[in-house]
């Protein structure tokens, strides 16, 4: 087995091998490259699945019991100052190399599907290896600083990704607002990074946390500071894992292709601020400020994420305020000291959600044999309808994934958020209430996307309703025409319009081809069952995973103390909560028992808040964008009439006294000899008389 983790460092180097390989031959030979897109495709799926083979492996050998293994070289040094660079493997870091790779194994195989007609094929499988390499990386690293480059590298990744239809305005627009609201979230861990090395010199996890425990309890640096690092240290999980209030750029972010939707703004990428969370668990667990912060933070994110989803008619922005929504959830849980829980619910919620956003590309795909390649049209779930007939293996998968985060035992999601509401409820009544609300808000909003999307009469052939949608966006973007979207399937413009003008449409959706399904097959598997592993009568989840401050004695200390009747009170609740939420959308949008136009009309006010996602767009806008803008403008003025105004002044003086100077100098003796004696005469008669 120790064989096996010396050659650990090839988890991230395969799919970067491969990010590289293609790459190289889009520069070299573009052509060539993309006519062998299918080659290409199998070369980086076949990388990631040997480092999705290595990972297991690990795992395997983590689960037997293998000691945490650490190698690290010396990076560079300056006196007393040695930076190591590595790579470590321990449980948390097996079970996210796992999480990481299987499902990124995964949606390359979707993406075969979905972007098969997309002239970015090739380039589309470059990115997402460089990506799965980054995280990867990241994952594996044993120090801050370490992290900190990867860290940086899957925020390069991302924006590339967002932005990859980058011909369309929204994406662009879409990937540099992620771009810039990570950016800041970023300064903050990088100022927390450098706060921390400053107090306890060393940019290891457990050697910070236990130095800056001591440093306060000496009292040679102040409670203040301790909590100032750990809040800037959390403002990079806050803006990398989308929490409030650096959480606007996540729906945005659905503008990219929806693989990239699946894998980095649902299992991976907006997981690694809950991962660094629990990564600097040992700093935060002695700062019990900075765990409230971030306790209550998770927990009003879950509550906004959800209320916000409640009004999405687009399904994969409604996906996106659902994962902010379950981020929550896991920051939450960090905040609280339930380290197992929350890594748990990251585990389970990769999966689902995962399969949630693929489902929502097959949805896609197969509406737009009937609207075209519009996303207005083709995401917009007042045109779906029915669509389980036309797409069973979808429907069934998508109905296992909303059971699955609505927390319905024995789904996943149930195991998973019950052990987190425990905690709460345990820490503070009032964040297991938050919680608890949200469990049966998400429940809601989930299953009137499902009955929405797949059940009832399919509405995608209504041209009334097509024709309000188009005028509404049109609307939107001020009457700017709106692009073609070029996702799965797209051709370009001309074609894309000889294609509409030929009729090829069809008049019903379609079941999207296997390699789209089988993905979603698969996932569906550890969305019913994965969540077993945690269940409090044997939990092997919680043995696995503790917490660097305990022991595996003290785990299964706490497991044998288990109260099977406090278990029963709390689950029962959450369940309770969620049957209710998922009764109400049956009544709304199944049975249409209920109108929700007319109980929106009712609570207006509160309706448009949700609907305009609690004004925070508009917010920011007026403020950072509009603001900085005027800031510029004034800047802009000082800048042209105070320092170009001295420097033109200056230059104008020049050439003043230069014209003027030029007619003293004849180059005749007689007349420098009277400017002398003219000198002398004027100085005479000054200091006569003085």
């Amino acid at each position: 087995m120790e064989v096996i983790y010396q050659y650990a460092w090839l988890i991230p180097v395969f799919p970067l091998l491969g990010a590289m390989l293609v790459g190289l031959g889009l520069i070299s030979l573009n052509q060539v490259t993309n006519r062998l897109r299918q080659l290409n495709a199998v070369v980086i799926i076949s990388l990631m699945g040997a480092a999705m083979g290595l990972s297991l492996a690990l795992l395997w050998s983590q689960i037997q019991g293998h000691e945490p293994y650490l190698r690290t070289l010396e990076w560079a040094s300056a006196g007393n100052f040695h930076l190591t660079m590595g790579y470590t493997i321990d449980h948390l870091t097996a079970l996210m190399l796992v999480i990481v790779t299987t499902v990124a194994f995964l949606v390359m195989i979707y993406t075969d599907g979905y972007m098969a007609h997309d002239p970015g094929y090739v380039r589309f499988y470059a990115y997402l290896s460089l990506f799965g390499s980054s995280m990867l990386g990241l994952v594996v690293s044993p120090n801050l600083v370490q992290i900190y480059i990867f860290w940086e590298l899957v925020g390069m990744c991302s924006y590339l990704l967002v932005g990859f239809w980058y011909d369309r305005k929204a994406a662009a627009d879409a990937c540099q607002k992620a771009f810039v609201t990570n950016r800041v979230g970023d300064f903050g861990l990088l100022l927390g990074i450098l706060g921390l090395f400053w107090a306890t010199g060393s940019f290891d996890f457990m050697i910070m946390g236990d130095r800056l425990s001591e440093l306060v309890e000496t009292g040679s640096i102040s409670n203040f500071l301790a909590i100032l690092f750990a809040i800037l240290v959390f403002l990079g999980p806050v803006a990398k894992s989308a929490q409030f209030p650096l959480h606007v750029w996540l729906p945005d972010a659905m503008e990219g292709p929806t693989p990239i939707s699946a894998l980095i703004h649902a299992a991976t990428m907006v997981a690694a601020g809950v991962f660094l969370i629990a990564r600097m668990y040992p700093v935060f667990e002695h700062v019990p400020a900075a765990m409230n912060v971030i306790a209550f933070t998770g927990a009003f994110t879950a509550f906004l994420g959800a209320t916000i989803a409640i009004t999405q008619n687009d399904i994969k922005k409604g996906l996106a305020y659902s994962t902010i929504s379950q981020l929550g959830y896991m920051v939450m849980a960090m905040g609280v000291g339930a380290y197992s829980a929350g890594l748990f619910h990251l585990m389970t919620h990769a999966y689902f959600k995962a399969m949630l956003f693929l489902g929502s590309g097959s949805v896609i795909h197969g509406m737009e044999g009937v609207v075209g390649h519009d996303a207005v049209l083709a995401q917009d779930m007042r045109l779906m309808g029915g669509l389980r007939k036309y797409m069973p293996a979808t429907g069934i998968t998508f109905l296992i994934g909303c059971l699955a985060i609505s927390g319905v035992p024995p789904f996943a999601g149930f195991w998973s958020k019950d052990e987190i509401l425990g905690a709460a409820f345990a820490a503070n009544p009032l964040l297991w209430f938050i919680g608890w609300v949200t469990a049966g808000i998400t429940a809601f909003y989930m299953f009137r996307m499902y009955f929405s999307t797949f059940e009832g009469k399919f509405r995608g052939n209504d041209e009334k309703i097509k024709t309000q949608l188009k005028n509404a966006a049109a609307e939107k973007l001020g009457a700017v025409e709106l692009a073609p979207n070029f996702g799965p399937g797209a051709m370009k413009k001309g074609e894309l319009a000889a294609h509409d003008s030929h009729g090829h449409h069809s008049t019903s959706p379609h079941e999207s081809p296997w390699t789209m399904t089988l993905p979603l097959l698969v996932l569906a598997i550890p969305s019913m069952l994965i969540g077993l592993i945690g269940t409090p009568y044997a939990n092997y989840f919680e043995q696995f995973i503790y917490s660097p401050n305990e022991s595996l004695a003290e785990v299964m200390e706490k497991a044998a103390e288990f109260d099977p009747h406090e278990f029963y009170i709390m689950a029962g609740s959450s369940v309770a909560i969620s049957v209710v939420g998922i009764t109400l959308a049956v009544l709304m949008y199944l049975a249409r028992k209920i109108d929700p136009a007319a109980i929106a009309s009712k609570i207006k006010p509160l309706y448009e808040l949700s609907l305009n996602k609690w004004y925070f767009d508009d917010i920011y806008h007026r403020v950072f964008v509009l603001g900085l803008r005027r800031v510029a403008r004034q800047v802009m003025e000082v800048d042209f009439r105070v320092v170009d105004g001295a420097v033109n002044l200056t230059g104008f003086f020049t050439l003043v006294s230069g014209e003027g100077l030029k007619y003293l100098e004849s180059g005749r003796v007689q007349f420098y000899a009277l400017i002398v004696f003219g000198a002398v005469l004027g100085l005479v008669i000054v200091f006569g008389v003085t």
